[in-house]
């Protein structure tokens, strides 16, 4: 019976070994093996299909995954902040070799993964890097820059001469970048302006992910006779941007994406948005790591305004004009921001 079950045995060996042209089979690649990428992804507080920042990380991580040919990518969603350090365990337990953590509060905890896995990249979407780190990219923007455009826009746009920002927390470095270059861009329009910028008072486990605050606070700015409201604090800015849709005569701006495509509630009021171009930025990075190039520190991406979509009429040519020159002035350096991150 032995000699029969050994015969059989090989038979069924040389039946595998000519299906695969002669040789033996391949074992199945996995995370950690050489020469394979997986990519992970950590959000900060709040849901990947948030509609703002998450979410456009994600779609940045998926097309890079898809670019380079990535064996998995993968998410993780983070809804407790004291679980940060956990979920980025998560996928270096797994030998992910390329991890992408989201926003400013994650940096700690990245910064600590970093150490112990000295051999996985991190990309830490809006983690600005005081000391480099060997394997952490901090992908951050210019996000004064795009608000002083949006300040721009909403003065220009503005009947009433009082325009509004509702954000998230000032805890958070580009939330009060966005809002600095909003407040001295609509000032530069117009000295006289009255803005009304209202940050929300609790920490970072909910100041981005309370809409109703958000359409709150819009709506009162509204009532002090605001025309244009800007809302830049993932679902919390989003509450505020669909509330000022609900009334006739006011204008709105988005915040980090293009959000014509993730909001369309907001539709009727959205003129434009602050955007921070975060997809391509992720997608250079693990390009980079792939091809041996990744760097450390600070690695800028861009930031701007997205398109005026269906309100493309409404905007006068002169505030188009006005725009362009600021942007060419902003990208040369003739022009300050006035914001100062200290």
């Amino acid at each position: 019976m032995k000699r029969i079950a050994l015969l059989l045995t090989g038979l069924l060996l040389l039946a595998l070994m000519a299906a695969c042209g002669g040789q033996k089979p391949a074992a199945e690649k996995k995370c950690g093996d050489e020469g394979v990428i997986c990519i992970g992804l950590v959000t900060d507080v709040g849901k990947i299909d948030d509609k703002s920042f998450n979410q456009s990380s994600w779609e940045g991580t998926q097309q890079a995954a898809k670019e380079v040919g990535a064996l998995e990518v993968k998410y993780v969603e983070t809804t407790d902040a004291k679980d940060y350090a956990a979920n980025i365990k998560q996928f270096t337990d797994q030998g992910y070799n390329i991890i992408v953590t989201i926003g400013f509060g994650m940096g700690e905890a990245t910064a600590e993964a970093a150490a112990a896995n000295p051999k996985v990249h991190f990309i830490g979407v809006d983690q600005f890097q005081g000391e480099a780190i060997p394997n952490v990219a901090g992908l951050v923007f210019h996000e004064d820059q795009a608000g002083y455009l949006a300040g721009v826009l909403a003065a220009s746009m503005s009947q009433s001469g009082v325009v509004a920002s509702v954000l998230g927390t000032n805890l958070v470095p580009p939330v009060v970048a966005f809002n600095e270059g909003y407040l001295n861009g609509a000032r530069s329009v117009n000295p006289n302006i009255k803005i009304i910028d209202t940050y929300h008072p609790g920490g970072l486990d909910v100041a981005f992910t309370d809409p109703e605050w958000g359409a709150t606070t819009a709506q009162q700015a509204i009532d002090q006779g605001a025309d244009v409201i800007f809302g830049a604090g993932g679902n919390t800015g989003n509450g505020a941007l669909i509330q000022a849709a609900g009334n006739e005569g006011v204008w709105c701006i988005g915040v980090d994406t293009d959000q014509w495509e993730t909001v369309p509630e907001a539709h009727p009021c959205l003129i434009s948005s602050a955007v921070k171009l975060i997809p391509p930025g992720i997608v250079d990075l693990v390009k980079m790591s792939k091809d041996g190039k990744f760097p450390s520190g600070n690695y800028f991406g861009a930031a701007g305004l997205a398109p005026f979509h269906d309100h493309e009429s409404a905007i006068p040519q002169e505030v188009k004009d006005l725009l362009e020159k600021t942007k060419a002035g902003l990208l040369d350096g003739s022009i300050s921001t006035g914001y100062n991150p200290g």
